[in-house]
């Protein structure tokens, strides 16, 4: 065998060996499943009993992470061309502040310019009308296309080696085989390990019950 063609096989090994390590190193990626978070609505106690009632309170259907639920009561939210969307899920408990979470497609429907944001983070956000069965409220601000992002208990953080807002990226080896950018981290005691995605993010990559991403 020449020097030349000695070369060349040395050459090819090595850029085999790197390919076959780089897909090892992905394959074992720290999974986390993947939920679909459907359009929902959080809301402050003044606009609780402004849509449901005077002393009304938010009754539980379904248990959420992190102390949150899903509640009965559900809502019709309007853009400024009067568009409509109704039986919008509440989501409790009350906060300091409401806000709407849609997806990109619901903004077309609505007629709104909804920003990517991280939840809690609506200022300068969409302006959105609500109406519930005794009256209607007006958000100047805090309808939001929400980032899509990972809750985790401090433990999953320290095993990850990642902290709360880090941005990673998860890959979802399903037949659509889509990568995930710009994935925030989200850390918190009462978190458990979970991705959140929104109904586009879900359809567009063919994701749906029981599948997992890997953070890479």
């Amino acid at each position: 065998m020449t020097q030349n063609m000695t070369e060349t096989v040395s050459l090819v090994t090595r850029i085999v060996q790197e390919v076959l390590t780089q897909s090892t190193s992905e394959k074992t990626g720290y999974l986390v499943p993947i939920g679909v978070s459907a359009r929902h609505i959080h809301l402050t106690q003044e606009h609780v009993e402004a849509l449901f009632g005077k002393g009304y309170q938010l009754t539980k259907k379904k248990d959420l992470m992190g102390g949150q639920f899903a509640a009965n009561e559900q809502v019709t939210i309007v853009g400024e061309k009067l568009r409509a969307i109704e039986n919008v899920r509440v989501l409790g408990p009350v906060r300091k502040q409401s806000q709407v979470e849609i997806s990109k497609t619901d903004t077309f429907k609505l007629g709104v310019k909804a920003p990517v944001r991280e939840s809690g983070n609506v200022a300068g956000s969409a302006p959105i009308a609500v109406v519930g069965p005794k009256g209607t409220i007006y958000l100047k601000e805090g309808c939001i296309v929400a980032k899509r992002h990972i809750h985790m208990s401090p433990k999953d953080a320290a095993q990850t080696n990642l902290k709360d807002g880090d941005v990673v990226s998860v890959v979802v080896d399903n037949e659509r085989g889509t990568t995930f950018n710009h994935v925030q981290i989200r850390v918190d005691e009462k978190f458990t390990l979970e991705m959140h995605i929104d109904a586009d993010e879900a359809n567009a990559a063919g994701i749906g019950a029981g599948v997992s991403g890997r953070i890479v």
